[in-house]
């Protein structure tokens, strides 16, 4: 018999001991798989510590694939932290970028100044619709978050395809990618470092994660997401509003998901295209979950993630080893610490059944 119990308290130690262990297998069996391929496991690594940490411009560049995950991140620990075990962070960040490009249709010729809080503004109400819709599933007919989190995401990818393949967002002339015309300069994102696309996005990465992190501790509305997470009946008690907190836990969520839309395609890819987001809402919870549901925590964890995904790019350039596997790789990677986030919050025991 299997007992799956939750650990009460978990030390910075043993996190640092399992990431680290996660870390070291992961790329044991990443160094089977290239081995296997018959590429050279050390040309390999170089090439992934060159794309990664090699440079000025390396380092930069992935400060810039970190940004989004940071978004993510912070929305996944604000829903976990609640104990609402939102799946809909890769739906949120889409409505927020196609939010936010439904508002450019309408600003025309405004100033960077205006259009670009504009913008940011429309994504975040798009991204925080959608999570409250998912919130007041969840309090008013008690769907579970996971199921309407996860069908929404069918639903907006989809629609999203609809508008982009032949449909009124896709660019003229636009064949074989489903993809809007570029963004006009003025919707931009203002860059920091205009050689690797560094943009504002990062810092308000940054400010999302300390305001976070003083609202989880500071804050009444941090102490009610806790208690909601720990003894959601105590808080009615209380005289909370569960179901308002839970509205405001998953627009909050929504609005910083959608933020990680608008960073990528407002300041890195400057059109809205569906495959540049794939992927980012999901690698945002394994962010958050390693992260300890600590908002500096996922910080770190994005800036690690950022690192391996700039690194990985330049593993099929500067070696041998097929670009096919790059993608098997960063997978396994994923896994591994995505094991070593359960098994430092869970314990698992094997009891022997007795029969009576």
């Amino acid at each position: 018999m299997i007992e799956i119990t939750r650990r009460q308290t978990v030390g910075y130690r043993a996190r640092i001991v399992a990431y680290l262990l996660a870390l070291v297998m992961g790329f044991a069996c990443t160094s089977l798989l290239i081995w296997l391929s018959g590429a050279s496991v050390m040309e390999g690594f170089s090439a992934l510590f060159e794309g990664a940490f090699g440079s000025e411009e390396a380092m930069l560049q992935s400060l810039v694939a970190a940004t989004p995950l940071i978004f993510t991140g912070l929305a996944t620990v604000i829903a976990y932290r609640a104990e609402i075990w939102s799946i809909g962070q890769e739906g949120q960040m889409f409505a927020g970028a196609m939010s936010g490009y439904f508002a450019s249709l309408y600003l025309g010729g405004a100033p960077m100044v205006v259009a670009v809080p504009v913008i940011i503004l429309a994504a975040m109400i798009g991204g925080a619709l959608l999570g409250m819709l998912c919130g007041w599933l969840k309090s008013r007919f008690a769907v579970n978050e996971i199921i309407s989190t996860v069908m929404l995401n069918y639903v907006i990818v989809y629609f999203l395809s609809y508008l982009l393949a032949g449909g009124p967002w896709t660019a003229e002339g636009s064949t074989s990618y489903h993809q809007t015309a570029l963004l006009a300069d003025n919707f931009r994102l203002p860059l920091i470092v205009s050689d690797v696309k560094l943009h504002i996005g990062f810092l308000l990465a940054i400010l999302a994660t300390v305001l976070c992190w003083g609202i989880l501790k500071f804050t009444p509305f941090g102490f009610e997401i806790r208690a909601l997470g720990a003894n959601p009946t105590a808080l009615r008690f209380k005289g909370v509003n569960v179901a308002r907190t839970i509205l405001i836990v998953m627009a909050v969520s929504g609005a910083l998901s959608a933020l990680a839309g608008v960073s990528e395609i407002f300041g890195v890819n400057y059109r809205l295209k569906g495959d540049v987001l794939t992927g980012l809402g999901f690698t945002g919870i394994i962010v958050g979950m390693i992260g300890g549901l600590n908002p500096f925590g996922a910080l770190i964890a994005a800036l690690l993630f950022g690192a391996l995904e700039n690194g990985s790019l330049y593993m099929s350039v500067l070696s041998d080893i097929p670009p096919a596997l790059v993608p098997a790789m960063q997978g396994i990677l994923l896994l591994f610490f995505l094991s070593a986030s359960v098994i430092v919050r869970y314990r698992v025991r094997i009891r022997r059944a007795s029969y009576v």
